[in-house]
C-alpha cells in the first residue's frame, strides 16, 4: 500500500450498514474502497462538509495504513503525523485545543516521544477528553493510524441539550425515518417521544412533513424534549403532547409512526410490558393511515414480534443491532419495519 494514501473511515453501529450505504449512495463524490463490520473506507476527499452532515454514521476519521505504521515506526517517522493532523486542523484551529493518543503501550517511550511532538508542533494539550482523537491500532497484519475529524462523535448532534439516560442514538433514529418512507408523508407521529431524538431527525431530514406530533406521559421528558427542539430551532414544527397510551389519544390518523418502545430501566417500576406493547399496537392498527409505515425500535422485540403476530400488522423488515451500553455490556436491539395488512 502506498504509504502516502489518505483514506477517510466511516464508523457506524454495527447493524446499520445497508442504511449507510444508503445514505452514501446520495453522494457522486464518495466512493468506498472497502469495508469491515462496522466501518466503510473512502477514497479521500478534501472537503469534510458532506462527511459531517451524515446522519446514520457515529464517527469519522482521516486514516492513513501500512503494515510498518506501528508506534516505533511512527516516532522515528513523525512526519507520517503532519498531514493528517493539518487536514484535520486547517480551518478549524479554534476547536481542537487538546488530544489524546489511544494506542496500546501508550506509557511506552515511543508513544511519548509522538505526544511531546505533537504538544510542540501543533500547541495541544494532551488530556483524556480531549478535542483531537487520534489512534494508532493494528487491523490483522495492517496498522493504521487516524484522527478524528470533528471534536465530538458526529452522533452527538448540536441540538442535545443534554442526554437523558437510555435516550436513542441519534444514528439509530436516523436509520428508524430511514424506513418510513417519509418523502411522501405529510403526517408522522412519535409514541413514548422521550427526549424528541426520532422528531427532530425527522424534521431535519424531511421538511416536507407538514404535522410532525409526538407524546409521552413523562413530564421530565416533555421538558427535556422542548430544550431540545427549542435548541433545534424547531419549535414551530414539532408539536408535543403529555398523553398516556392507555387513554388511545385522538390526535388524527398519520402517514408514519415511530416509537422507541420503553424497556429495560426505562419501563416503571410493575409495569406490565405485554400490556403496555399490545395497547401501542392496538393504537397504531387504528391511527396509522392505510399505506403508512410503523417503525419500532426495542430489545424486548420477542415481546414485540408475538403481539404483531396476532395483529393487522405484517412484519417487512427487521434490523438487528448491536451496541454497548455504559458498564461495556452489549445490548442486541432490533428495529421492526411493519405495514398494515391489506
Amino acid at each position: 500500500m502506498n504509504e502516502s494514501r489518505l483514506e477517510i473511515k466511516l464508523s457506524f453501529i454495527t447493524g446499520l450498514r445497508e442504511v449507510v450505504l444508503g445514505e452514501i449512495s446520495k453522494y457522486q463524490d464518495i466512493h468506498i474502497i472497502r469495508e469491515d463490520v462496522n466501518s466503510l473506507y473512502l477514497d479521500f476527499i478534501q472537503d469534510f462538509t458532506l462527511i459531517r452532515h451524515m446522519g446514520s454514521v457515529a464517527r469519522a476519521y482521516v486514516v492513513i495504513q501500512d503494515s510498518k505504521y506501528n508506534p516505533l515506526y511512527i516516532s522515528n517517522h513523525k512526519s507520517i503525523l503532519s498531514n493528517p493532523i493539518e487536514i484535520v486542523l486547517n480551518g478549524n484551529e479554534g476547536r481542537f485545543k487538546s488530544f489524546k493518543i489511544t494506542c496500546a503501550g501508550s506509557d511506552s517511550f515511543e508513544v511519548r516521544s509522538i505526544a511531546k511532538y505533537i504538544q510542540e508542533t501543533y500547541e495541544l494539550t494532551e488530556k483524556e477528553e480531549a478535542d483531537m482523537k487520534i489512534h494508532i491500532i493494528k487491523l490483522d497484519e495492517i496498522w493504521e493510524m487516524g484522527i478524528q475529524i470533528t471534536p465530538r462523535p458526529l452522533s452527538v448532534r448540536d441540538y442535545k441539550v443534554r442526554n437523558m439516560s437510555g435516550a436513542m442514538d441519534p444514528t439509530i433514529a436516523y436509520a428508524v425515518n430511514s424506513f418510513c418512507e417519509l418523502k411522501k408523508a405529510k403526517s408522522y407521529l412519535n409514541i413514548f417521544s422521550g427526549s424528541a431524538t426520532l422528531l427532530i431527525e425527522a424534521a431535519q431530514s424531511y421538511p416536507n412533513i407538514e404535522h410532525l406530533i409526538g407524546f409521552d406521559n413523562d413530564k421530565k421528558h416533555l421538558s427535556l424534549a422542548v430544550q431540545n427542539i427549542k435548541k433545534a430551532g424547531l419549535i414551530k414544527k414539532i408539536q408535543l403532547k403529555e398523553e398516556n397510551i392507555f387513554d388511545k389519544p385522538n390526535l388524527g390518523t398519520f402517514d408514519a409512526i415511530t416509537s422507541d418502545l420503553p424497556f429495560g430501566m426505562s419501563v416503571s417500576k410493575g409495569e406490565d410490558l405485554k400490556r403496555l406493547y399490545k395497547c401501542f399496537i392496538e393504537y397504531c392498527e387504528n391511527v396509522l393511515n392505510e399505506e403508512g409505515r410503523l417503525v419500532v425500535y426495542t430489545s424486548e422485540y420477542e415481546i414485540l414480534e408475538e403481539i404483531i403476530s396476532k395483529s393487522r400488522f405484517d412484519i417487512l423488515k427487521t434490523l438487528e443491532l448491536k451496541l454497548m451500553t455504559s458498564v461495556n455490556a452489549y445490548l442486541r436491539p432490533k428495529i421492526f419495519v411493519c405495514k398494515l395488512k391489506r
